[in-house]
């Protein structure tokens, strides 16, 4: 009975890794304000008030309620900090890239040729011959032409917009369907982003619907749904049959096309229903944003998000 009432009482999702810090210590001066107040009519009042309310605290994460939308909606970001809070919600993109030393090095190579990648690229759009090098694709324009250079997309029969191509809609559907019914592993990850001679240990995690690419308890990646992740494997698969030096490319390069690839699904990759693009928000312990998403009608997974205010800026 009495494991009931304390399984009725908890609340997981403001408790354990997702406890609100700020809410936790607010809510527990309220409660040591509220057991002073008891306690000069009664001692021992105020200590019961005191310890049902750091009871209620643990199992619920909060005293008063609303704390937790208070907390998302006021608090000011400074505040979030001090208590070593993300103040920005974990939002599913795909693959992260790896960690941060990768990057900067990645980051400094790419800076000391960007003069001439620029006009490699130039050549690489009407040739139609890529290298990991020759390509900037830090912007949705140059994806935009690296998709239509490559013939994934073209422009829209029906619509001043970009659109798949038959051929390539064709080839990538046939792959998710060898996928569809399997267990995703791990190691088709890795292969799709074409992490196999890294050294570090790779873990495929599920967390809810979402699907977390993990290297050494960091996480590098992190899709909104399986049928996302599966959605980005095909494409993966696709792309090496179609571009000779695609296994050349860096993961964080692949990272970036595969995930904006996924943008122009036109139809739920694992049930084959409609799609529905609109607003819709993602939270953390303690803030919310809006999000771009593009969801399967029928099922409600999510296939790609975004920050509204990334895509309005």
């Amino acid at each position: 009975m009495k494991v009931d009432i304390v399984d009725t009482l908890r609340q997981s999702e403001y408790t354990g890794e997702n406890r609100c810090e700020p809410c936790t210590v607010l809510n527990l001066v309220i409660a040591a304000l509220l057991g002073s107040l008891v306690a000069r009519k009664s001692k021992l009042g105020g200590w019961v008030a005191v310890s049902v309310s750091v009871g209620l605290i643990y199992l619920r994460g909060y005293l008063i309620p609303g704390t937790p939308t208070l907390t998302k909606q006021y608090l000011p970001p400074t505040i979030l900090r001090w208590f070593g809070k993300d103040t920005e919600p974990d939002i599913a993109t795909g693959f992260d890239g790896l960690d941060a030393a990768d990057e900067s090095t990645t980051d400094a190579a790419q800076g000391a040729t960007q003069t001439d990648e620029a006009a490699t690229m130039e050549d690489a759009t009407t040739s139609d011959t890529d290298s990991t090098t020759a390509e900037q694709l830090s912007s949705s324009d140059d994806l935009e032409d690296f998709f239509v250079a490559h013939g994934i997309l073209e422009l829209c029969a029906d619509a001043d917009d970009l659109c798949l191509t038959e051929s390539f809609e064709a080839a990538w559907f046939e792959e998710i369907e060898t996928l569809a019914d399997e267990e995703v592993s791990t190691e088709a990850v890795v292969e799709a982003f074409g992490l196999e001679d890294d050294d570090r240990q790779f873990d495929l995690v599920t967390q809810d619907e979402a699907r977390l690419l993990k290297s050494e308890s960091r996480r590098i990646g992190q899709w909104p749904s399986r049928p996302a992740l599966i959605a980005d494997i095909a494409a993966s698969r696709v792309l090496q049959s179609q571009i000779p030096s695609w296994d050349t490319y860096e993961p964080q390069k692949k990272g970036q096309v595969l995930n904006s690839l996924r943008m122009f699904l036109e139809t739920c990759p694992t049930t084959g229903g409609d799609i529905q693009i609109g607003e819709e928000v993602v939270e953390s312990c303690c803030s919310t944003h809006k999000v771009f998403a593009v969801t399967c009608e029928e099922t409600g997974e999510r296939l790609f998000e975004h920050r509204v205010t990334d895509v309005e800026a």
